[in-house]
């Protein structure tokens, strides 16, 4: 039990500093990512703030993971509940306005993929399995085997972007280097730190549930 409870108290850990990462991105003011793209389009057209809808999305994308019978884990909806809020926690404090130099932005994006590229780390190590989002790429890849699992990810950001940028989320320069730059920045921090994510063993909500009776 109290091995459950702090692995969830590490996972709220590497979430915020995830959360501090994608505020960067945000604050440096040159286009978003796909998923964040989405959220902000969202916000533009509800009552909710871009945290309320990006936890919003990832409740009803939570609820699409569990309909393609991918395995849940308490990390998947700690994520699902906690991610766009703390997000929105930063916005909300950071007493700075937006940037506005682009060679500023594209060096705090960077430094916002390293920020959540050690979030991961810190909550994908306790082993609960992963977020919602990386949850739908792997049900969704499960169902199209002869499409490379890469092909699957761009195909499925090229949509989550075109909603977004329909829906007015910002688009730019910060876009393209999110989409082809996150992972590269990723790979390094983990190279640095040396974790494999793969070498991990995951455990879902049930095999949890049943460590804490024990």
């Amino acid at each position: 039990m109290k091995r459950v409870l702090r692995e969830w108290v590490e996972i709220a850990l590497g979430l915020l500093v995830f959360a501090f990462g994608v505020h960067l991105t945000i604050w440096a003011n040159i286009g978003l990512a796909p998923w964040d793209c989405l959220g902000m389009g969202v916000a533009r057209h509800t009552p909710l703030n871009y945290g309320l809808s990006m936890t919003l999305m990832s409740v009803v994308i939570l609820v699409i993971d569990a309909l393609l019978r991918e395995r849940i884990g308490f990390g998947t909806v700690i994520d699902a509940l906690l991610t766009g809020n703390f997000v929105q926690l930063y916005n909300d404090l950071d007493p700075l306005p937006l940037n506005q130099n682009v060679w500023l932005g594209v060096a705090v994006m960077l430094a916002g993929f390293a920020f959540m590229a050690v979030g991961m780390w810190l909550y994908m190590r306790v082993g609960q399995r992963c977020g919602p989002r990386d949850s739908l790429l792997v049900g969704i890849g499960k169902r199209l085997k002869r499409v490379p699992i890469g092909a699957v990810e761009i195909l499925l950001w090229a949509v989550v972007l075109l909603c977004g940028w329909l829906l007015g989320g910002p688009v730019g320069i910060g876009t393209v280097i999110s989409t082809f730059g996150a992972g590269a920045v990723m790979q390094a921090v983990y190279g640095l730190i040396g974790f494999e994510p793969r070498d991990v063993r995951n455990r879902d909500v049930f095999e949890v549930l049943r460590e804490m009776r024990n």
